[in-house]
């Protein structure tokens, strides 16, 4: 009997259940479709040979220097150049007071005259001799002494031409030249200045500017670190390696250079090896001495990829992760390695394959599970779901 009252108690209650019931389940048909399925921007990857460009401290160099020195004593009469201007090679700079050399050069050329007509008159009495020794006028110990004058004669002859030519050369040291063409600077002395041909001064420094060298700077133990990983094929040379300069206010050099060589010794100051670079430099902008920049890449990771800094996170370890759109359009997360940034992109060198979703765009969206649609970042229909 008691039953049935219950029943009677609960019945009113029962319409305004499936009331309630009711407005839920169209309530929950309203949020379906009020949440439509997020989009997401992606880039797709895919392996490339990427350069590993590197930025090195470097300082600028003439190509040829010239350090221009008297190698005969003597007063400066004239000096033959402006300062700061383009020489030529072989071009006059400085004239030496050349009177004594000339004096000298004279009496060299008198000595020599004198020693031919000494030469002319002992051949003609070693011949001579010889015909009267054959025919027993002379000994023929006599002979040979006539002959071994004339031959005596013969070597003073040589040796008084080479003493005109020491002399004629010392003359023409009188007249300073240009070694080199290029820049000349500054001169240290003046006219009437005494110069000796043993001093340690330079008169003046003449440098080749165009082109220029360009000496960088490398760690030994980055150096090493790229020789081994070539040895081991992880990375491949670069055949000739472009260089691209940045001065000191930060704009770059509009014209490229090329890596040369790089030396065999290790600073033992500063544990870094030596890297030379040549820089065309036709308009004389670069001058030696300048502390520059220099961008190079020496070595290539043959199958690199490439993807934006935006799709990786860091934890505070600094490890790194992406997450990809996977093959049934959800989102999963994705631990790769990414240790060197190449412009505004970092290169992944473990954790992707050809072909991976990494998303770029819609990153709030992007909960690892959650069911996306994938669109290619930057096209119109990204663009549409951004806004």
């Amino acid at each position: 009997m008691r039953q049935p009252s219950r029943l009677l108690a609960f019945a009113p209650a029962l319409p305004l259940i499936a009331m309630v019931a009711s407005l839920s389940a169209c309530g929950a048909k309203a949020d379906d479709k009020q949440m439509p399925t997020p989009v997401v921007g992606v880039v797709i990857a895919k392996t490339q040979a990427v350069p590993l460009e590197t930025e090195l401290s470097g300082r600028t160099e003439a190509s040829l220097v010239a350090e221009v020195r008297p190698q005969v004593s003597g007063i400066v009469l004239e000096r033959l150049f402006a300062e700061g201007s383009r020489v030529r090679a072989g071009q006059p700079l400085y004239q030496i007071d050349s009177r004594l050399y000339a004096a000298s050069a004279n009496q060299a050329r008198a000595t020599l005259a004198n020693a031919e007509a000494t030469v002319e008159a002992n051949r003609l009495k070693a011949e001579r001799y010889r015909l009267l020794a054959q025919e027993g006028g002379v000994s023929k110990q006599d002979a040979a002494d006539a002959a071994a004058t004339y031959n005596q004669s013969k070597a003073q002859v040589a040796a008084n031409r080479a003493a005109l030519q020491t002399q004629q050369v010392n003359l023409g040291f009188t007249r300073v030249t240009s070694p080199i063409t290029g820049q000349i600077g500054r001169s240290t002395v003046t006219k009437g200045a005494l110069v000796t041909a043993s001093q340690a001064d330079a008169l003046a420094k003449v440098q080749q500017l165009d082109p220029l060298f360009v000496n960088i700077q490398q760690s030994s133990n980055d150096f090493l670190a790229l020789r081994r990983s070539l040895q081991k094929g992880s990375l491949k040379p670069v055949g000739s390696v472009p260089v691209r300069i940045v001065l000191a206010d930060g704009t770059e050099y509009p014209v490229e250079g090329r890596l040369n060589f790089a030396d065999v010794d290790v600073g033992t100051d500063t544990g870094t090896v030596t890297l030379r670079a040549t820089v065309p430099n036709p308009q004389g902008l670069l001058l030696p001495g300048l502390f520059v920049k220099a961008r190079l890449a020496q070595a290539t990771v043959p199958d690199g990829i490439l993807i934006p800094q935006q799709a990786v996170t860091r934890t505070p370890r600094g490890d790194a992760s992406v997450l990809l759109v996977n093959a049934e359009g959800k989102i999963e997360s994705r631990d790769i390695t990414a240790d060197t940034a190449i412009g505004d992109k970092w290169l992944v060198t473990k954790g992707l394959k050809p072909g991976d979703k990494v998303v770029v765009d819609g990153l709030l969206k992007a909960k690892p599970g959650a069911k996306v649609k994938a669109v290619i970042a930057g096209s119109p229909a990204n663009s549409a779901a951004s806004k």
